[in-house]
């Protein structure tokens, strides 16, 4: 019998999306109410709500070591990529150069083939290996010169998998080139501090980090030249047009509050029941394999293919005992074919195929992991007997 999705669910899936903290929520609701003063207008109604708005570019700032002054809001973490990416490419026109990963969120990875295919930008795409991982001597024998921005994000939405940045971002600006990271699954879960990584942009969503859908942010650094996406009035500095979306801003402000004081709670308490998941899968599951480094990862996801059985018939089997977990990003689901991450780094078409991202959060518990363990080999076992490739 299916279970509902309601609270008994097991929601393993967020990678994908994590639930609204109740804190957020509180924080949000005065503003759907009688706060609802638009944050431009001259009177005092407005006034107060401009003062916490700039409150929350702070708090997204603090996240990320950065001046809340290079802080911008958008509405996602793919409008924050194509800003950065597109906007770029105005700037620099005809001498732009990109250079990215093949594992890239879509986000990167069809805007930036967008320039290629449509304005004739050379676009690279630097290989991972096996485990997912790039080396930044990858960069070593690229051209890179004034006109070549390099999106690399923090880290992988698939895998986990947690890229250089830091020695990356330091290769490109030593010879002269922008950079750019897609810090969308990394921020709230890792420590970030762009003082210390000379990364150029980079982008948050906030329904990654327990904000709600529909908010996001973008980081230029001071003095970074980059086109808006969209025209019209003043707002965000003239930097994106259009009203401020002031309940979900002030939301945003206070999941990064939150996140940037559980972040110790991600790294131990959450990263442990990370591994005791992924160790018992492993050794109860036939044949499992660990998809991505095995230490160099983000604390919440473990990625595990189950060879010769089909991933989408695994989760069909873990939603009918009420668990939610992935297949890989939320954002190509529908397609039969394998992750291009997964393609990317090697794994054989029989595991890629079988693929399962598990992705926690601070609202899992033992009790969850133990539900999991208990369900997922008679679920690979069954399969495993159906299937044609075993």
């Amino acid at each position: 019998m299916k279970v509902a999705a309601d609270t008994e669910t097991i929601y393993l899936d967020n990678n994908a999306t994590t639930r609204t903290a109740p804190e957020v929520i509180e924080a949000m609701m005065p503003f759907f109410g009688n706060r609802y003063g638009n944050p431009s207008s001259i009177h005092s109604f407005g006034g107060t709500v401009r003062r916490l708005v700039e409150r929350a570019r702070e708090q997204v700032a603090a996240l990320i070591g950065a001046s809340a002054g290079e802080i911008v809001f958008t509405s996602c973490g793919s409008e924050s990529d194509n800003m950065a990416i597109k906007g770029f490419y105005r700037e620099h026109g005809g001498k732009t150069r990109i250079i990215t990963s093949a594992v890239e969120h879509p986000a990167v990875r069809n805007t930036a083939r967008f320039l290629r295919d449509g304005r004739g930008v050379p676009l690279t795409e630097l290989p991972v290996d096996g485990e997912g991982m790039i080396s930044p001597s990858a960069l070593d024998s690229l051209e890179i010169a004034p006109g070549t921005l390099a999106s690399m994000m923090w880290a992988n939405n698939e895998t986990g998998v947690i890229f250089p940045i830091r020695e990356m971002a330091e290769a490109v600006k030593a010879r002269g080139g922008t950079f750019h990271t897609d810090a969308v699954q990394a921020a709230g879960k890792v420590r970030i501090n762009v003082k210390e990584v000379p990364a150029d942009m980079l982008a948050i969503s906030g329904h990654k980090l327990h904000a709600p859908k529909g908010i996001g942010a973008a980081y230029f650094r001071a003095g970074t030249p980059v086109a808006p996406l969209i025209h019209g009035g003043h707002q965000e500095g003239g930097a994106r047009a259009g009203t401020e979306n002031v309940p979900y801003i002030i939301g945003l402000g206070r999941a990064c509050e939150l996140a940037l004081g559980r972040m110790e709670e991600e790294n131990t308490r959450v990263r442990a029941l990370r591994d005791r998941l992924e160790r018992e899968l492993l050794a109860k599951c036939a044949g499992a394999k660990l998809n991505g480094h095995p230490e160099n990862r983000l604390p919440n996801t473990t990625n595990i293919s189950f060879g010769g059985i089909e991933g989408e018939a695994v989760l069909l089997h873990l939603d009918d005992a009420g668990i939610a977990a992935s297949s890989g990003s939320a954002c190509t689901t529908g397609s039969l074919e394998p992750s291009h991450v997964m393609m990317a780094m090697g794994i054989p078409y029989t595991y890629a195929h079988s693929s399962t991202r598990f992705s926690l959060s601070i609202y899992n518990n033992d009790l969850d992991v133990d539900r999991v363990v208990s369900a997922m080999p008679g679920i690979v076992d069954k399969l495993r007997r159906l299937s044609p490739f075993v």
